[in-house]
């Protein structure tokens, strides 16, 4: 997908920021939208479906997190990627934010660089998703889905089936956080987990066999994948 085919939608109650994010996402060819208050970007995306929304945590009346549980509560916007921007960078803040829906989380001020390298890694992981092969690929990690089996370069890493269905729901949104509830959810289900140290024991062992740089803590909050 060329980035003229990407809808973003910029949110932010300061006019200098999204004439300056948005000029720079601009000049790489995607489409923007903006709005400076929650109300308006809830209902721009209930209109418009962006694929990216870029969203400002304090913001009068309605704020980022209120506007980002809004906006996953609507129909057909629960998998649009959200992106907090603030200048604010107090833990409790972020994981408010990822409680709510968020996806991502850029700390002002940030150079055009880094935002719009920010903004292409998130966009990757639609790309991500709406591959259907039996098999993906993220640097020399291949993930055979049929087999249940990770290779690494040549090296062909068999994983339990707990710690493959760990790694598979974690590379399925590189870069995305998962909430250790989530996580419970949909590998254990409804199963009796004995410990609050389950998926920790499983990171620790998937760090161990793949690549302890693959597997990131956010603390207070999950894990997350990246390559």
């Amino acid at each position: 997908m060329s980035n003229q085919n990407f809808k973003i939608l910029l949110v932010d109650d300061e006019p200098d920021i999204i004439e300056f994010l948005g000029y720079n996402l601009k000049k790489e060819g995607y489409e923007i939208l903006t709005a400076n208050n929650g109300k308006d970007a809830v209902a721009i995306a209930k209109k418009e479906v962006p694929h990216l929304i870029v969203l400002d945590v304090m913001m009068p009346d309605m704020d980022g997190i209120e506007t980002c549980r809004e906006i996953r509560e609507q129909k057909g916007l629960q998998e649009v990627l959200i992106a907090f921007l603030t200048a604010r960078s107090e833990d409790y803040t972020q994981i408010a934010g990822f409680e709510v829906g968020a996806d991502d989380y850029i700390t002002k001020p940030i150079k055009p660089r880094v935002f719009i390298s920010r903004v292409k890694a998130l966009l990757r992981r639609l790309q991500t998703n709406a591959e259907t092969d039996a098999n993906v690929q993220f640097g020399n990690i291949r993930i055979d889905k049929d087999k249940h089996v990770v290779f690494k370069g040549d090296l062909e890493i068999a994983l339990p089936k707990k710690e493959f269905r760990l790694f598979a729901l974690l590379s399925s949104k590189p870069g995305k956080v998962f909430t250790r509830e989530y996580i419970l959810e949909k590998v254990w289900g409804d199963e009796v987990v004995v410990g609050d140290r389950t998926i920790d024991v499983h990171i620790r062992k998937l760090r161990e066999k793949i690549g302890d740089d693959y597997f990131k803590t956010v603390k207070g909050v999950g894990y997350k994948f990246e390559f």
